[in-house]
């Protein structure tokens, strides 16, 4: 089978909880080269686009489900957009939660739609929106 119209609504269970600590929000400041004082001491918040590290961890339950057919290796990522309620904060234990939004079917590619919402403490914390670009090999389209 392969990922489909039928897929929308599918939401998978959350991921193990992540702790967000200060080592690791100083470590993908540095790789972005972002010294922005927010991100050290006692009281950091993590950069925004930390986001996208918990977001990709839930896509793992969808590549994983073997009734869509999808894989990493022939995926492309269009885009993805964050809408936060709050930063990511030293000490934040997050979940994440994907969805899958939307499918829509062109020959022998999908564009994929995902919703992840990333909690902790039970409260939304961010909700982060992607588009993947699925591919098949021609002999095996549809």
């Amino acid at each position: 089978m392969r990922i489909s119209e039928a897929h929308v609504g599918r939401t998978y269970p959350p991921t193990e909880p992540y702790l967000v600590s200060r080592e690791k929000i100083a470590e993908f400041a540095a790789a972005l080269g972002d010294d922005n004082p927010a991100y050290a001491g006692q009281d950091a918040v993590a950069p925004p686009t930390f986001a996208a590290v918990l977001s990709a961890r839930a896509w793992g339950a969808m590549f994983a489900d073997p009734e869509l057919d999808v894989a990493l290796h022939r995926t492309i990522h269009g885009d993805q957009k964050f809408t936060w309620a709050r930063p990511l904060r030293a000490g934040d234990e997050v979940t994440a939660t994907l969805t899958i939004g939307s499918v829509r079917m062109r020959g022998n590619s999908a564009i994929i739609g995902v919703t992840v919402d990333l909690t902790a403490g039970g409260e939304t914390v961010c909700t982060s929106a992607s588009t993947l670009f699925q591919t098949w090999p021609e002999e095996e389209s549809a």
